[in-house]
């Protein structure tokens, strides 16, 4: 496996994209925000969707189009989350039917997502004035343009892609996200779309997601809101002419590692970019009594707002780290507990069976100064690990959320 210099969503063989500026955003912003990502050949498609109970009218029709396991193209936007409104189905059934008239497709091919601000009316110009512009200039050479038009609170664009080998072909596997506050992530992650070439079953292409999404974007938390909008869906085209993945044997293990792996990467990519952030932090759990243990702990970690604004302080509390262990409710040993910090400044121990062991302030503060610090847990009580993502809690996380709507 290998990831592809420069990928984007639409490095598999087949697919296409473009993004613009519809102005769903107010009118003074020349920012993209309306997108769309299409396949030359109807795909098998499979979504995990947020469970929070307040939804995006969005997903309500997602979900309703890809009851078949069929999908060809995804149109979305930024600047409005198209929830909790009494029109919102009714606007998203027109994304989608404005998508497929101007690709040639049926609506019911097609995904619609949206993010942004919640609650209010989502207008459906922009769409009817973009969507025919859209479509003129879908491109294999778009990927970067729908990331950039899926951006909210973001800094930067997420997007990647990887490449292996099935079957003696070459299998692309291409994503784009967005997220950067609202993540507390159960299910995927605030907007993620993943295209390949792969010829993958309906049923198995949702066995994969499931199984990658646990391992990556279920890991991630910013501020421990779960957004009303998170979508994460993937469509398969075939076109790489591999036999078809039809159940879980070699060839599916492959292309379950190497979706896996670039969805670590984007889950990194989410972290790293939240909202007033400065510091990615990556939480290792090891040694516990089971997997299940090791994910309760890791994600503890990396959600306890106390541990976030240590990191962003550069100070060594590692008795928070240890506080946020006890809380998880995770079957744990805490007298056998060991706590290093590391990052590309070297590492240091701070915690030895569960208690604090003599370390040098000054080496620890020039190890957390870093912008990437791994919170290195050894439980000593089994085989059971996990990572989880999140970032530092910073001053400006509070300035950005102050005013978000206005």
């Amino acid at each position: 496996m290998n990831f592809i210099e420069n990928g984007t969503v639409t490095s598999p063989v087949g697919f296409k994209g473009a993004g613009i500026c519809g102005s769903v955003k107010p009118s003074n912003t020349t920012k993209k925000d309306i997108a769309l990502i299409s396949s030359d050949v109807l795909c098998n498609a499979a979504a995990v969707f947020t469970k929070n109970l307040v939804k995006s009218s969005a997903i309500i029709v997602t979900q309703r189009n890809l009851q078949n396991g069929k999908a060809q193209a995804v149109v979305v936007n930024s600047g409005n989350a198209n929830t909790c409104n009494a029109d919102g189905e009714e606007k998203a059934e027109r994304m989608c039917s404005l998508a497929a008239q101007y690709l040639g497709i049926d609506k019911n091919d097609v995904i619609a997502a949206s993010t942004g601000v919640i609650g209010q009316p989502l207008p459906i110009e922009p769409f009817e004035k973009s969507i025919p512009v859209l479509a003129e200039n879908m491109s294999e050479n778009g990927g970067t343009d729908v990331a950039e038009a899926i951006m909210t609170t973001d800094t930067v664009k997420k997007e990647a892609a990887v490449q292996v080998e099935i079957d003696g072909k070459t299998v692309t596997i291409g994503a784009v996200a967005k997220g950067s506050g609202m993540i507390h992530i159960n299910m995927g992650t605030m907007l993620s779309f993943v295209t390949t070439d792969a010829a993958v079953s309906a049923e198995m292409l949702k066995a994969a997601l499931v199984e990658a999404v646990e391992k990556s974007y279920n890991m991630v938390s910013v501020d421990g809101d779960t957004s009303t909008n998170d979508t994460l869906a993937i469509m398969a085209n075939g076109l790489a002419g591999n036999n078809e993945i039809v159940c879980r044997d070699s060839n599916y293990k492959i292309f379950t590692q190497a979706l896996t792996e670039l969805c670590k990467t984007m889950a990194k990519k989410l972290a790293a970019d939240g909202e007033g952030a400065t510091k990615l932090l990556v939480c290792s759990v090891n040694g516990a009594k089971t997997d299940i243990d090791a994910k309760g702990a890791a994600k503890s970690v990396i959600c306890s707002s106390l541990v976030k604004a240590a990191m962003f302080g550069s100070d060594a509390n590692w008795g928070r780290v240890l506080c946020a262990i006890g809380y998880s409710g995770c079957d744990i040993d805490v007298s056998k507990v060991d706590v290093s910090f590391i990052s590309k400044a070297g590492k240091v121990d701070v915690c030895k069976n569960g208690a604090g062991i003599e370390f040098d302030e000054d080496i620890a503060k020039t190890v957390l100064s870093e912008n990437e610090i791994t919170i290195d847990i050894l439980l000593n009580d089994g085989k059971g690990s996990a990572e989880a993502y999140g970032c530092d809690l910073t001053y400006d996380y509070v300035k950005i959320n102050g005013d978000y709507r206005t």
